[in-house]
């Protein structure tokens, strides 16, 4: 009685320990005469070894300095089981190596991110086809206050009924976070008659003049931001 109430116990810190929030990332870009040759190989690759956690989504990056590249997704998945992944398998390795890398240009860029649940407005995996990601990269010594004004963006988020996941960057640069704004209405989301514009509805929930004073508190914490548009593949993405 004893043992099964300390699994019992256990059992949370167990859940814990293997919580899937790591999403694993990798840019790459085709080859301008092989994009076809490259998007039929990709597809194969990721149907025939990507499955279960393993599972690609695969999104073709429509705007910003990655333009005409491809966005692959992997997982959620915890750091345990991304630390026994290794190379899959040999079939797997041997079929990366030689039948897309050689249709691409470039070296790539392969990220890390986790989920961060209570600064988010949507469960992890409750995904649109269209997104806009906002990279925000924090001054030296600024990661804490980063932080801290993206989580005072979530009730405005809310206000505005936007579905937006947030992420930090793990192991992956220089230290920021990523905001990912899921378009469930498509495109139409970003007009500006959509929805009030964000000083506005920051100003409602914090107070008149409130938006200023974050975007002071923005300028002395953000090194870096940078948007794109991304849009999901479902012929090159796991089935």
């Amino acid at each position: 009685m004893k043992k099964v109430f300390l699994l019992l116990l256990l059992i949370p810190l167990l859940g814990t320990g293997q919580t899937k929030t790591v999403l694993s990332t990798n840019r790459v870009f085709a080859k301008n005469d092989k994009v076809a040759q490259f998007e039929k190989a990709l597809a194969s690759h990721a149907q025939r070894f990507h499955k279960g956690d393993l599972s690609w989504r695969v999104w073709s990056i429509e705007s910003g300095p990655d333009f005409g590249g491809y966005l692959i997704t992997e997982g959620p998945n915890s750091w345990d089981s991304l630390n026994n992944r290794g190379d899959i398998s040999a079939a797997h390795t041997a079929d990366w190596n030689n039948n897309i890398m050689p249709l691409t240009e470039g070296r790539g860029k392969g990220e890390y991110y986790v989920f961060q649940a209570d600064m988010s407005t949507v469960q992890l995996t409750d995904y649109a086809d269209k997104a806009v990601i906002n990279h925000v990269t924090a001054n030296p010594g600024k990661i804490a206050d980063v932080q801290e004004l993206t989580r005072k963006l979530k009730k405005v988020w809310e206000a505005g009924k936007e579905s937006v996941a947030v992420y930090i960057v793990a192991s992956s640069g220089e230290p920021g976070y990523i905001a990912v704004t899921r378009l469930r209405e498509g495109l139409k989301e970003l007009s500006a008659e959509y929805r009030k514009p964000l000083a506005a509805r920051y100003d409602e929930a914090y107070g008149s003049g409130a938006f200023d004073t974050w975007l002071k508190d923005y300028a002395g914490a953000v090194k870096l931001r940078w948007t794109e548009l991304i849009i999901f593949k479902p012929e090159l993405s796991s089935k």
